[in-house]
């Protein structure tokens, strides 16, 4: 890449919001996790984003298939059974997994980067549907994302039904 920094800004129109995920609440409302992303690069691989979890959105535990970080910039997130509010730095390395994530009651902001594939992987079904009864959350079908072409969206798979290649480390 030549001339300089990539310099984008939360308010830019071309970096448009993305509903990633999204779940029916026990009192009939929808919550979602909406996604801006900075940078998502194919060579080498890696994506930055700005993400925002509506008030008790639950996400299944999952992993990437890189390292991880995230940054809490506003509100908090029960990351398993910790509490973690603003100004909390949560690291993921390759192959590990977190959650399930339960957004606070008014939502949380995270700077999220994730240094090769991000798309994430989970083996443990059970702590979702869990977290999910625990609190009356029904999770709807994953909404469509605009993934580059180069990237096959897999959110609707766990581990156990991905072949070897797939798998962190596989």
């Amino acid at each position: 890449m030549t001339g300089g920094p990539v310099i984008r800004r939360l308010d830019d129109p071309d970096l448009p919001w993305q509903r990633v995920k999204a779940q029916r609440n026990a009192d009939g409302t929808e919550s979602s996790v909406w996604e801006k992303w900075f940078a998502f690069r194919a060579d080498p691989p890696y994506l930055s984003l700005y993400a925002r979890y509506d008030g008790g959105m639950v996400v299944r535990r999952h992993g990437h298939r890189s390292p991880h970080v995230v940054f809490v910039l506003d509100g908090e997130i029960l990351v398993g059974d910790e509490v973690c509010g603003a100004g909390t730095h949560i690291e993921l390395p390759s192959g590990e997994q977190f959650g399930p994530l339960v957004a606070g009651e008014d939502g949380c902001a995270l700077f999220e980067v994730m240094l090769g594939d991000p798309r994430s992987w989970s083996d443990d079904p059970d702590a979702f549907t869990e977290a999910c009864s625990a609190r009356g959350v029904t999770p709807l079908p994953d909404p469509e994302i605009d993934f580059p072409d180069w990237l096959a969206d897999l959110r609707s798979q766990w581990l156990d039904s991905l072949g070897a290649t797939d798998k962190p480390g596989g």
